[in-house]
């Protein structure tokens, strides 16, 4: 029998209290202006054995409702400029479906183009009318056995940070803690709004990155003791005496797929690797962690074709990269500097891509955000996803995440098909992977 998953119903959740005047509007901030309209995914599967889950729908819309009225622009609608949001109390969507198996059976080995439709916006299909919400919900029930929340996030209003504080959120309310997550939406009066930003070369350098092919999404999993192979190897010769995880599974995802490239085309290319970088513990003083926005700056570390192409090599190089985002730059940023700075990074990025041949990789890491946290009084989740990717016209882009366990890093990785097939034919690749592997093994 094919699994079919069947949205049974639709829903607005309004918050439980009205939005007050002076908060009706929410403006955004320039680092808010600078991502793309595109939605963020994330799913949150949860096993629930005799447990009523119609009860637990029901709780979730109500402490959906309670959450709204603290995270209350994302009851509203983004306005058509995308600077600002009208906190006009419509209502978050909401979706509800049925899923015709057991959510243990779907965990054994999750199909991806099944996962894709348990988000209320199809990753590869996103509805002219979704881009008005900031975000989206759909609770997806598998027979006798469990939930799915999938949410999707509209970027321009939420990094993945604010992602997990609205779900710590949406949590506490479920919970009965309704006043232990305050969120603050101050990133406009930190770096307000411009409209001098260099927005077509920001089209033009997205549109460069794009790829032309059939790509695909797999998923590789670094263990802890992988990732503490990685980070002993790295260590020596970097000039890094403690590489993070996130940077030795980062320098060797480079590493790989830069041969992998080098082996598919037949020479050696420049590479550009993107990574976001939180500024809240960077800002002096230190924003609090609840604060929402796009409260992050992406900067770039790029390999030359004669550059040395081991892992303590891109180590050295990626946390020379984010050493530099600090205190002194986050106040330059905030500063006269920050269109200055914007409009140079911009440039720099378009003129490498406009010299020929460039691999782009875009990195995302999601490791040590607390979402594993999540519980709405049902247990916590047991498998955190991303989504996958497809089409002909595609980005090589990885999404990190942490494992259940806290000690792993899951990597969502889209490639073109066939530097994939080669990638996952890597014996050095796969001695440091899982490759798709079963969450609740």
């Amino acid at each position: 029998m094919a699994i079919e998953v069947t949205v049974i119903s639709t829903d607005t959740i309004k918050p439980s209290s009205p939005t007050p005047h002076h908060l009706k509007t929410h403006k955004l901030s320039f680092l808010d202006q600078l991502h793309p309209t595109i939605f963020s995914h994330v799913g949150l599967f949860y096993l629930m054995d005799n447990l009523d889950v119609s009860e637990a729908v029901t709780e979730l819309k109500q402490s959906l409702s309670k959450a709204l009225t603290l995270f209350y622009p994302l009851a509203g609608r983004i306005n058509d400029d995308q600077l600002s949001i009208d906190c006009n109390d419509e209502g978050l969507y909401f979706s509800e479906a049925r899923v015709n198996c057991l959510l243990s059976n779907f965990l054994l080995k999750p199909d991806l183009d099944l996962l894709n439709h348990f988000y209320p916006c199809h990753p590869t299909k996103i509805e002219p009318y979704a881009r008005i919400h900031p975000v989206m919900i759909q609770v997806n029930v598998f027979d006798c056995s469990g939930i799915v929340i999938g949410l999707c996030l509209s970027h321009i209003v939420l990094d993945g940070i604010s992602t997990s504080t609205f779900l710590k959120g949406w949590a506490a309310c479920a919970r009965g803690c309704v006043e232990s997550v305050r969120p603050t939406f101050n990133a406009a009066s930190l770096f307000p709004p411009n409209d001098q930003l260099p927005m077509d070369s920001i089209t033009f350098l997205a549109k460069s990155m794009i790829k032309v092919g059939n790509c695909v999404t797999r998923r590789f999993v670094f263990d802890s003791s992988a990732i503490s192979t990685l980070k002993s190897k790295a260590a020596i010769g970097s000039g890094v005496q403690y590489p993070s995880r996130v940077e030795v599974v980062t320098a060797f995802v480079w590493k790989s797929t830069m041969a992998i490239s080098k082996a598919s085309s037949g020479f050696q290319k420049p590479s550009l690797l993107s990574h976001a970088v939180d500024l809240r513990r960077r800002m002096v003083p230190p924003l609090q962690e609840y604060s929402i926005g796009n409260l992050l700056w992406i900067p770039r570390t790029q390999c030359a074709v004669h550059d040395v192409i081991e892992l303590p090599s891109l180590v050295g190089k990626l946390r020379e990269t984010i050493k530099n985002i600090d205190g002194d730059f986050v106040k330059r940023l905030q500063g006269g500097e920050g269109l200055s700075m914007i409009s140079e990074n911009v440039k720099e990025m378009v003129d490498l891509c406009s010299g020929g041949p460039v691999d782009y990789y875009g990195f995302t890491s999601w490791s040590k955000f607390g979402i594993y946290e999540t519980d709405f009084g049902f247990g916590k989740p047991v498998w955190l996803s991303s989504h996958k990717i497809s089409g002909s016209m595609f980005m090589n882009l990885v999404h990190m995440l942490e494992t259940r366990e806290g000690d792993g890093i899951e990597v969502w990785i889209t490639l073109d098909e066939s530097e994939m097939n080669m990638l996952v034919g890597d014996q050095e690749f796969l001695a440091f992977v899982s490759v798709d592997p079963s969450p609740i093994d």
